[in-house]
């Protein structure tokens, strides 16, 4: 069954507020960001399926209302040029959780987990570690479902020529292999670690 994420993110919000205009417009704003032209891996497929990696582990998460505010905000802005996405993201959300009137504790959580996903290291927040694992459980996907990812990222970066995107990706690649855990939480280290590493390796292998 398909995954209805403007029915989540609509009852998301009206927890926090009764003015339907404003609801409408924030799920109006992410559609157009996540349906970019220029997107082909950065789009509703990809909240989606985090969602569906989050809800398995929703038992785990303290604040599952932070979470959700992150996931839909977290690459809603996504220039493949520039690199301050993750900075620009959280600014954005913190303009637009501050129309819902979301309490401030749950706003900077969002916040600190936006900014979390630059870098995917281990944080003392357990919340951000699940939403960060979440993230990057692309990279443990069988062959075939990696296969696909390499061949949307490649396209999001296509104004870039081969030479400069590989040598941009191994330094990704690098990030990644260079952990010593790819995953901070047990349920998705032991889920995903083996096959990302195999993953990466292997995309290493390839540029």
């Amino acid at each position: 069954m398909k995954t209805d994420i403007r029915k989540i993110f609509t009852h998301l919000c009206q927890k926090y507020t009764s003015n339907q205009p404003i609801v409408q417009g924030l799920w109006t704003e992410l559609n157009q960001c996540y349906s970019e032209d220029s997107r082909h891996y950065h789009t509703m497929s990809h909240l989606e399926n985090m969602y569906l990696q989050l809800e398995k582990v929703k038992s785990n998460i303290t604040d599952w209302d932070a979470v959700l505010f992150a996931l839909f905000y977290h690459d809603i802005v996504y220039n493949p040029s520039q690199s301050d996405n993750e900075e620009k993201s959280a600014v954005l959300a913190r303009e637009r959780l501050l129309e819902l009137s979301l309490p401030q504790e749950q706003l900077e959580k969002c916040i600190e987990m936006i900014l979390a996903t630059k870098g995917h290291l281990p944080s003392s927040d357990s919340d951000t570690n699940y939403f960060t694992d979440a993230d990057l459980s692309i990279l443990g996907q069988p062959w075939g479902l990696y296969s696909v990812y390499m061949k949307q990222l490649r396209k999001e970066y296509a104004i870039y020529s081969d030479t400069v995107f590989n040598a941009g990706r191994k330094k990704v690649l690098a990030h990644f292999l260079g952990m010593d855990r790819i995953y901070k939480t047990d349920q998705f280290h032991d889920r995903f670690e083996k096959q990302a590493k195999e993953n990466v390796r292997a995309e290493w292998q390839l540029l």
